[in-house]
């Protein structure tokens, strides 16, 4: 089985457990996601299966949007609620318009820390694994972009309650959105709960749970739950060549490019078959498609 499934994460079981689970519906041993949730988190998490999995790069660059909870006036050394409270402070100052100002100077491309309980690497081990450890080391910061955040409630208090929306680049950390927005307005801040609501084109009205999955599958519907990798791909660029240029893409020759900008990633297109992913350049005055990734096998 070959195709992606939009999984609809529930709270407690880790990103990797649910791997597990859907490599045991479908019985079968090459399986990924595009994307880790924690534990705490709910949501979009897209599963790849088979020579899907090929493709995961693709979909863990994609945008996301996400709905979290924020607490104003306690810091935690996680940066989330399952954390240690390192800090309290009084957030009954804070209002509705100053959350909202606060909240705009972090819209756009900005710079944030990788939190200790992220997966980043430092000196060759993972930062939560430092952070067991009880290490804290220093990280560099890293470029992300919010395209959007949207507070869609406030609810005043020593302890005041935020529900917001964020869109977001790949890379983004919501925990540290949360904790940073708190530091702006001077009383600290955490993440409370978070759903991720969308991975690209995969949404969460369409997602399925571990269990309704299952169901489906028992009913012989795997049409509703398994997308044809070339489907997944849909919203990225593309370029189409002709059928006589397929074998040149499939031995990894430039051919020439109808459209694109340089440095454009795309689908390369056939006859509406997938045949690879590659990279728009200027050679010679003329745009040609590299392929760096050769699909062929899925059609």
């Amino acid at each position: 089985m070959d195709g992606i499934v939009n999984v609809h994460k529930t709270a407690g079981p880790t990103s990797h457990d649910i791997v597990y689970d859907v490599r045991r519906i479908f019985g079968q041993r090459r399986v990924g996601h595009a994307g880790t949730l924690d534990p705490m988190a709910t949501g979009v998490l897209v599963v790849c299966l088979g020579k899907a999995t090929r493709i995961v790069e693709y979909l863990m660059g994609a945008p996301k949007e996400y709905v979290a909870k924020m607490t104003l006036g306690q810091s935690t050394d996680s940066e989330d609620s399952t954390g240690t409270v390192t800090s309290e402070s009084d957030a009954s100052y804070v209002t509705f318009e100053a959350l909202e100002d606060a909240a705009r100077l972090f819209v756009g491309e900005i710079m944030q820390v990788p939190p200790m309980v992220s997966a980043v690497k430092h000196a060759g081990q993972r930062l939560y694994k430092l952070a067991r450890q009880g290490r804290t080391v220093e990280r560099a910061p890293r470029r992300v972009t919010i395209y959007a955040l949207d507070i869609l409630n406030f609810i005043p208090g020593t302890l005041a309650a935020v529900e917001m929306r964020v869109k977001c680049s790949s890379g983004t950390y919501i925990r540290t959105l949360c904790s940073d927005i708190g530091d702006k307005l001077g009383c600290g801040g955490h993440m409370s709960a978070l759903t991720r609501t969308r991975v690209g084109d995969f949404t969460l009205d369409e997602a399925h749970t571990v269990e309704e999955v299952r169901g489906i599958l028992e009913q012989g519907c795997i049409d509703k739950v398994v997308i044809e990798p070339r489907k997944a791909l849909e919203s990225m660029p593309f370029v189409e060549i002709a059928e006589s240029d397929v074998e040149r893409i499939c031995h990894g020759m430039v051919v020439q490019a109808s459209s694109g900008t340089e440095g454009d990633t795309v689908r390369i297109i056939s006859s509406d078959r997938l045949i690879a992913i590659g990279t728009i350049a200027t050679v010679d005055g003329r745009n040609v498609v590299k392929p760096h990734k050769v699909f062929e096998a899925f059609d």
